[in-house]
């Protein structure tokens, strides 16, 4: 069984993939996260801004991978082609497997990661982009895009520019601090012309 927060149809709104129509799966838990808000109910986490905690979600809950794919064909719209799915947490990883991607691949799925780096996924992800974070167990060196929530105390992008990825950006941290967070993000882009910026469009859209 798989512990899911939710599961819901939108538009990717952030890295390579921005604008295109995905399912999202958000897996429950994190091995990064640094405490609990039990009035709120929610993780308390120095990067993540989504609540990873539970099953009550849309659509969320505990299901076998046959479960899961049900609920893939229900929320994939008929008319689009090319379905894609965004395996998200938390840290998706701690239960992703081999089993879980065999059966959305035979429903149709390309299927995407978003993890933190400190896991090594099955050879048969379609799509990894990693996320580092300050002072983690970051062994996932290789993927597709890498995406650095910036700034971050203790960590500097730069020590990553030489990795193996194809795509490199850097996203500017939500919070209060956004838009300074936003204008410290411009000029290191502007004097890294490796990285590009990424921003959550689906936030400014209010979209999911």
């Amino acid at each position: 069984m798989y512990s899911i927060k939710e599961i819901y149809f939108t538009q990717q709104g952030e890295g390579y993939h921005t604008g295109r129509d995905a399912v999202f799966l958000r897996f429950t838990g994190c091995n990064l996260w640094t405490g609990y808000d039990k009035d709120k109910e929610t993780a308390i986490c120095d990067w993540c801004d989504t609540n990873f905690v539970g099953n009550d979600g849309p659509n969320g809950g505990k299901y076998t991978s046959k479960e899961i794919v049900e609920i893939l064909h229900n929320l994939w719209p008929k008319e689009l082609k090319d379905p894609f799915l965004v395996c998200t947490g938390g840290e998706p990883l701690l239960q992703i497997n081999h089993t879980l991607i065999t059966a959305i691949h035979q429903a149709g799925f390309e299927i995407a990661i978003e993890t933190n780096g400190t896991k090594l996924p099955p050879d048969e992800v379609d799509w990894i982009c990693v996320s580092p974070k300050a002072k983690a167990d970051f062994i996932l060196k290789k993927g597709n895009e890498l995406k650095i929530v910036y700034p971050q105390d203790n960590l500097n992008p730069l020590q990553y520019k030489d990795l193996d990825f194809d795509h490199f950006f850097i996203q500017p941290m939500d919070g209060p601090n956004h838009q300074n967070n936003i204008n410290v993000a411009k000029k290191f882009v502007a004097n890294n012309p490796k990285w590009k910026l990424s921003l959550q469009t689906h936030k400014i859209l209010g979209i999911p």
